[in-house]
């Protein structure tokens, strides 16, 4: 395997890994954000008065974004079970 080869690997899977997790990073950090802004604003110091909000945002969305980020994936595992004999060969 050269290491073109293992570049490539390495690439796609960065490149999925942040596909899929990016919106759920995403709206994690939002959420976690407009939390705080409202937390400041109140003056309300409960620590744990941001983990139910962003708790639900996360499982929304993974509700509507699931079947998008399980047809990423399965295309990427398709992708490299198809040419990893070709890595293999060299």
């Amino acid at each position: 395997m050269s290491q073109n080869e293992v570049l490539y690997m390495a690439k796609e899977a960065l490149g999925t890994a942040l596909l899929v997790g990016g919106p759920i990073l995403g709206v994690a950090l939002l959420v976690g954000l407009l939390v705080s802004v409202f937390q400041a604003m109140t003056q309300i110091q409960e620590q744990t008065l941001s983990f139910i909000p962003k708790i639900l945002a996360v499982v929304v969305v993974m509700l509507v974004l699931g079947p998008w980020m399980l047809s990423v994936l399965t295309a990427y595992t398709t992708n490299l079970l198809h040419e990893l004999p070709t890595f293999a060969l060299h």
